[in-house]
């Protein structure tokens, strides 16, 4: 069975320091910045969607690139390897994968002709003209969208940054430790409520 984390509905109190966590500990290591997983609310509860790192990953199935693969129990993304085409989104039975812009710091905004004297003397917080044939060719320089998982912060020896730093403990890592100790427990509690048998 695959490793995901998921989150107790009943404990979290939508924060979204899981969200903050995730965010800041991927730009650190230089991945995208957007968090891998999204606190929903409705007018009960708040809960993280996360990831399931499902064992049959329909997202890897449809990925035309090959860019979702299994390993070390997880279903890791390539970001370099995406090409937007968000297949892997829409077969997510979670919604757990969305898309975000990926572009290199400090570039100009936007490009309204092909040279880049042209780009850099226009002012950048002016939305173009759609009326210019230019805008129509207009295009931004070096941003694509990539799909964004959870990728169980695999570059941390700690472990996700969510589950670490969340302060209600609501999210916890699944595997096949966690239940075997979970199922443990359980026979431990059932042992000591049960009454004594008699010989």
């Amino acid at each position: 069975m695959n490793r995901f984390v998921i989150g107790d509905p009943k404990d979290c109190i939508g924060c979204n320091t899981c969200m903050a966590a995730c965010s800041e500990t991927h730009k650190a290591f230089g991945l995208q910045s957007f968090p891998r997983l999204q606190v929903m609310r409705n007018d009960d509860v708040t809960v993280p969607i996360l990831c399931r790192h499902c064992d049959d990953s329909p997202c890897a199935t449809v990925c035309p690139v090959n860019a979702i693969t299994h390993k070390d129990d997880t279903i890791q993304l390539n970001e370099s390897l995406c090409i937007g085409c968000k297949l892997c989104g829409i077969a997510c039975p979670f919604g757990a994968i969305s898309q975000h812009g990926s572009g290199p710091i400090d570039s100009p905004t936007y490009y309204e002709h092909f040279t880049f004297t042209d780009a850099v003397s226009r002012d950048v917080r002016v939305s173009p003209d759609n009326s210019n044939l230019n805008d129509m060719l207009a295009w931004q320089p070096g941003v694509k969208a990539i799909a964004i998982k959870c990728d169980l912060c695999y570059f941390r020896p700690e472990g996700p940054a969510c589950v670490q730093t969340c302060p209600t403990k609501t999210l916890f890592i699944i595997s096949d430790e966690s239940i075997e100790q979970a199922n443990k427990r359980k026979r431990e509690m059932a042992m000591m409520n049960s009454p004594a048998i008699p010989r």
